[in-house]
Parts: structure tokens; sequence; C-alpha cells
């Protein structure tokens, strides 16, 4: 344990943002970096040694099911049984617990609070170029930017022992992940803000730097991929999830993942007073957006709404699907509207300044991506169906959107996926505060030490996992699987 970890009680920090930082000069940043160095030596992060208080991960995810849809709960449990894998993708809350448990060294930035692999990905820019980017911000606040760095190593490690893959290759495609972290902030820390700003992954500047590394198999692999990601939009989505009642697209049941609006409606509610209510809302969320996607957002019209389950870890959640047509069924607009709860991190590292979460959310999307969905907005039902408040944020369900297949790569394939990851998460956190570059240094110390706790990490999730299963086996939690 070191002074710092002695010294402040992990659970009750409050994270700020430290604007104050764009003042202090490159020395000052550095003798800030060396002194935090100095509190929490680099080594100190290979530390996991949960004691026997640790919280009940079971427990935890009971808890969070209690404010969801009751009867997709299951559908969640079942999702996070397949694999550890899927069960560390459902588990931010219980590894947020665990995290505050950890050194830090007291550097805050704006963190995506859940970035594991499969919450990377790519989608389109405004300008119509794919970019790789995170994609999943529902956990965001600031904090630790190693709570970050730790989730996605371990995510590495997780996925990488999913796969069978050999302990050396595990331990070169996470080192080479984090590597890639400490090697980017590094780099950003000498570039002016406007730069660090203006990077971004693009998709075509990716491929041109990898194709020496990669063999001809992986190069079709990757093409074929960007390719069908410019497939995936709105008239894709009207294609696979619609079909024509009295001349109009109408979302097809397909219960219990697409559940059409008009089939959860109460019986005193008619569908005319139903679609009053949403222009309500609609109306409500336009208003946070920029003026000229405000007016593109007018040009549409609703059409049609609804619930969709998404994801692993959000299952349950009250998440929507809103069809809106433009000047014909030629001219479709699928947006999604997603609760937003407060974030698993929270009660870690303080409460958000955002009243709403799903502002919350919007806020650190738009500060940590390069380039974020132009319809991304929020809005507060004040009232549902069930008589609560409920947060929600939006934006396109489809644009251009793609994820790798983290089951199919090869060892290879994954550490390079992973040093691009690190890279991305680097310059997400870059945008927001101290770049903490000379916290990490120039050799490989941080590196290792997160690699031996990716290893500590993935067993405890290996055990959590089965205690999922177990608990399924015993009658404790319902799983509904296949789903």
């Amino acid at each position: 344990m070191t002074a710092l970890t002695e010294a402040l009680p992990r659970r009750s920090l409050k994270y700020q943002l430290e604007t104050h930082l764009c003042h202090l000069t490159p020395a000052e940043r550095s003798a800030r970096g060396k002194t935090a160095r100095a509190e929490v030596p680099r080594a100190s992060h290979a530390e996991f040694n949960p004691g026997p208080d640790r919280p009940d991960p079971i427990a935890m995810l009971e808890e969070q099911g209690k404010t969801r849809l009751q009867e997709l709960v299951p559908v969640r449990y079942g999702r996070m049984m397949v694999s550890p894998f899927t069960y560390y993708r459902g588990a931010a809350l219980p590894m947020a617990s665990d995290l505050a448990t950890t050194p830090a060294s007291g550097l805050a930035v704006q963190i995506c609070g859940d970035a594991h692999l499969s919450n990377f990905g790519i989608f389109g820019s405004a300008e119509r170029r794919l970019v790789f980017d995170v994609n999943d911000f529902d956990e965001t606040l600031p904090g630790p930017w190693e709570w970050d760095v730790k989730r996605l190593a371990a995510s590495m490690e997780v996925a990488a022992r999913d796969n069978a893959f050999a302990d050396k290759d595990r331990r070169d495609i996470v080192t080479a992940t984090v590597a890639s972290y400490r090697n980017a902030m590094r780099t950003f820390a000498g570039m002016t803000n406007l730069d660090v700003w203006y990077a971004h992954a693009d998709l075509e500047q990716i491929r041109a730097e990898l194709d020496s590394e990669l063999k001809a198999r992986q190069r079709k692999t990757f093409d074929k991929g960007i390719a069908k990601a410019k497939t995936r939009d709105s008239m894709q989505e009207v294609a696979k999830l619609t079909r024509m009642v009295d001349g109009q697209p109408r979302i097809i049941a397909q219960p219990p993942v697409l559940v059409p609006a008009s089939d959860l409606l109460p019986s005193d509610v008619d569908r005319a007073t139903f679609e009053k209510w949403i222009q309500d809302l609609l109306g409500k969320y336009r208003r946070t957006l920029e003026t000229d996607r405000k007016y593109l957002l007018e040009q549409y019209e609703y059409c049609d709404l609804a619930r969709k389950v998404v994801g692993v870890g959000s299952v349950g959640t009250r998440c929507w699907i809103v069809l809106m047509l433009g000047k014909d069924e030629s001219d479709p607009l699928f947006l999604q509207v997603k609760e937003a709860e407060a974030s698993v991190l929270s009660r870690f590292v303080g409460a958000s300044k955002y009243a709403n979460d799903g502002q919350r959310v919007v806020a650190g999307q738009r500060l940590m991506q390069a380039t974020s969905d132009i319809f991304l907005g929020w809005q507060r039902v004040a009232e549902g169906v069930d008589g609560q408040p409920h947060d929600y944020y939006v934006r396109q369900l489809r644009d251009w959107k793609f994820s790798l297949d983290i089951a199919a790569m090869i060892p290879r394939g994954m550490r390079m996926y992973g040093e691009i990851c690190g890279w991305t998460l680097a310059r997400a956190h870059a945008r927001s505060g101290d770049r903490i570059a000379t916290y990490l240094g120039t050799g490989d110390v941080f590196d290792k030490a997160v690699a031996q706790f990716a290893v500590a990490y993935a067993d405890q999730n290996a055990k959590d996992h089965q205690a999922l299963v177990d608990a399924i086996k015993s009658g404790r939690l319902t799983a509904e699987q296949g789903v």
C-alpha cells in the first residue's frame, strides 16, 4: 500500500476535471507528473489483492437489476453467463468497486468508465469518413485515467483467454496495448492543444499503416469489414426491422429483443395520445442539438417506435428505437433513445455535475470522441409508464457502425487491435486533462505492472463468472439464454 492510498480513502474521492492545468507550463506539468510518480510508483499498479470484505459481485448485479425492466433482467444474466468475457462486459459495476481499492495517481481526466475492447469500434464521421473510436459512454465521468487503462488491459487478457491463446501471446497482447497508450500519451504531450483536439484514427490511415504487417487474408478481412460498415445505416435497418402496413413502414415484433410500442401500451392509452406524447419528447430532445442539426431533424416526421434490447451490460435498461421519415419511405432515419442511469463510477469518484444523466453521457462523449454523432442529444421523461422519471440520450441507431469480431481474432490481430485501442484511449484522455506523460515515463515499468494486474483480474473475473453460473444453477438468479 502506497502513502497516497493510505492517506486517501479511495471510495470517497471526488474527481473533477482540472481546467486550470491549461495554464501550467510544460515544465510545471512535468513536475506534477514526477510528484505523482513518487507518491504512487508505477510498479504499484500491478496490485490487486481483494480482501475478505470484497463486496459480492452477484449482489451488485442484483442491485442494478432492481431499477431495470424486470422481464429483461433474465436476458441480461443469460448473455453474461455465456463466457468469462461476456460476464466481463456486463460487470462494469463490480470492477469499478474493485478498481476503487487500487492505487491511483490522482491525475483526473474524463474517463469512459467501461473501456473494454468491445466498446471500441468503427463509425462514420459527419464528413463521411470511417473513424475508429470509443463508442460507449454510459458510465463516463471525471476520474482516474488508470481505471480505463486497466479495464481495457484486463479485457484483452480475458478475451485472449476466451480465444485460448498461449500465455506468451496474451502477455504480448496486453503489454503492447498498454505500451501503445503510454507512447501515444508522450506524443500528445508534445503537441499543441488544437493538434490534440483534431487527432483521430481514420480507417484509411490505419489500413495504410498496417498494410505491411497484415497478411493477404487479413487485408481481405479488414477491407471486407470496412465495406460492410458503409452499408450499416438507417436504410439497411428499415429493410431488416420493418414491414409495410397501410403504406407506412412499421417495426416488426421480435420479442423480447424488439417489441413495438403499440404492443406495450396500456389499454387506456390510444395511439393518437401516445404519438402526441412522443412528439413532445422529441421536441425536448431537439432543443439539445446544434441549430443546423435541429433544422435537419425537423425535416423528419415520427413514424414508429419500439423497445429494443441492446448489448450485455445495458440489457434491462429502457432502450427505444424511433423510426423517422423524411421526404418518403426511401428517406428514413432511425434514432436510438437509450436510458442513462447514474454512472457505476459515481459512488467511487463522486456524482456528476449534471443533474440529467443523459446530458452527462452526451457531454462526456463529446469531450472524449474525436467526432460524435450529429444527432447526439438528451432528454428527460418526467413520468414514464412506471410513474418514475427517466433520463435518456439519443443518437443514430446505425451510422456506418461496425465492431470487429473479437472471437475470430488470432494473436497477431488482437495485438494490433489492442495497440489501436490503446492509442485511441490516450487520445480521448489527452483532450480533457493533464497528459500524464511524465508519470508514465519512457520505460516499460507501467506496461508490465498493468499486464500483471490484468492477469490477476482475469483470474478474479473467471471466479466471478463461475459465481454467476452457480447462482443461476441454484435458482438465486433466473437466466434466459439464446436471446
